[in-house]
């Protein structure tokens, strides 16, 4: 007999914020395996005398496997709950390193990255199932921005820990420090699951509120969903655009120096880390997730043209960039809390799993565009393409129509009897 795990509703702010922050650590450690290899390339190009093509192929395995493999680790979500995926996903990362650290030769790093990018796609579907069952309803868009805040940490972290544990002890070492950092967390998850678990299938059925058989592929069909992933992949598409090719095109519009130009991608993230903290906080406040979402993405799209066509002096272009970056960051907790709303009870890891893997396909389709108008001699265009995908990005949520309160009520009133 399986006791049923009740949702949360008016839990404690103590256990909420170990929630909170045991999730938010874990999406430290996914974004920080982001960041794993790249920092290592210079020693793995002289280590097995390869080419940068052939090392950015391990980024694309990565990335690739992440992408194809998130849908389905939604579906094991919602089949056997999110502790045993999140923490399999945390060893996977780390098994990953480990095979990384041993590898004899260059191809061997392949298969690495293939556990890595598997170990990746645990994580969105895992994590909000966790938050969006454990945390208080009151505190939940503050609970995503931590979520994402500590994903950002991850990424500002692993490039300067990688780098100087390669200098000081060598490459193979830092893999194996790597390796230690996610199989570190799975441990630490699975002692914290009885705060962390979510109801399994076989839990749900036994309570009533398991989805119908071959409901699955009607619920990633439907339009709210449909919508979400529209967005993300729009969203995606905006903000790869400027993280990988603004700097160049901001050399070529204004003569800026790559190295300087590229501190505004800095400056973007910087804002937006900030913006998505307070954007937490309004979230819970006003819960207006169309409102925030439609002002925020609507002022950064506009701002986004300021150094298109305007040669600012390089602190007031920082100062543009970093707000365009903080309105960006303050609709991510809405973005989040809109699709918790358009899944159905039950089903929130294989639709977050679902609605992710748009990040995936716009942040594919961008450098391609984006290389393209660079090499036509139009680095404006650049930002009139952020500029419009953040647009298209406001029409798909504005247009998200959440599933009914009152069936998500009846939903979570099965679940907890």
């Amino acid at each position: 007999m399986h006791a049923t795990i009740a949702p949360s509703s008016g839990r404690a702010p103590t256990r909420d914020l170990e929630v909170i922050g045991l999730v938010g650590l874990a999406h430290l450690g996914s974004h920080f395996f982001h960041l794993v290899l790249p920092p290592l390339f210079p020693s793995l190009r002289e280590a097995f005398a390869v080419s940068w093509t052939e090392l950015g192929l391990l980024l694309t395995t990565f990335f690739v496997t992440s992408g194809l493999a998130q849908t389905p680790a939604g579906f094991l979500v919602d089949r056997i709950g999110a502790v045993r995926v999140l923490s399999g996903g945390l060893a996977l990362l780390g098994g990953g390193a480990l095979l990384a650290a041993l590898a004899p030769t260059f191809l061997l790093l392949f298969p690495a990255a293939v556990l890595l990018g598997l170990g990746n796609s645990v994580f969105h579907p895992s994590d909000y199932a966790i938050l969006g069952h454990r945390v208080s309803p009151a505190r939940m868009a503050r609970a995503f921005s931590v979520h994402t805040i500590g994903g950002t940490i991850g990424w500002a972290l692993a490039p300067v820990v990688m780098a100087a544990l390669s200098t000081a002890f060598g490459w193979r070492t830092a893999l194996l420090a790597a390796a230690c950092l996610g199989l570190g967390l799975a441990a630490l998850v699975l002692a914290r699951r009885d705060g962390l678990e979510t109801p399994s299938h076989r839990e749900r059925a036994v309570a009533g509120t398991a989805a119908p058989a071959g409901s699955a592929l009607a619920v990633l069909g439907s339009r709210p969903v449909l919508l979400c992933f529209a967005f993300f992949a729009l969203q995606a598409m905006g903000v790869i655009a400027l993280q990988g090719f603004m700097p160049l095109a901001l050399g070529k519009l204004h003569g800026f120096e790559l190295v300087l130009a590229a501190t505004t991608v800095t400056a973007f993230m910087i804002g937006s880390a900030f913006g998505t903290a307070a954007g937490g906080v309004v979230a819970d406040k006003t819960g207006n997730r169309h409102g925030i979402i439609a002002t925020g993405l609507g002022l950064a799209a506009l701002l986004v043209f300021v150094p298109a066509y305007l040669a600012l002096p390089l602190p007031l272009l920082w100062a543009v960039v970093g707000l365009a970056g903080a309105l960006h960051g303050a609709t991510t907790p809405s973005r989040d809390l809109l699709v918790r709303a358009a899944a159905p009870p039950g089903a929130s890891g294989k639709v977050f799993g679902f609605v992710y893997s748009g990040l995936d396909l716009g942040a594919t389709v961008a450098p391609a565009i984006a290389g393209r108008l660079l090499d036509a001699g139009v680095p404006a265009g650049l930002f009139w393409l952020a500029s419009i995908a953040t647009a298209l990005s406001i029409v798909a949520a504005v247009a998200v129509r959440p599933v009914p309160a009152s069936d998500r009520a009846v939903g979570a009133a099965r679940a907890a009897s």
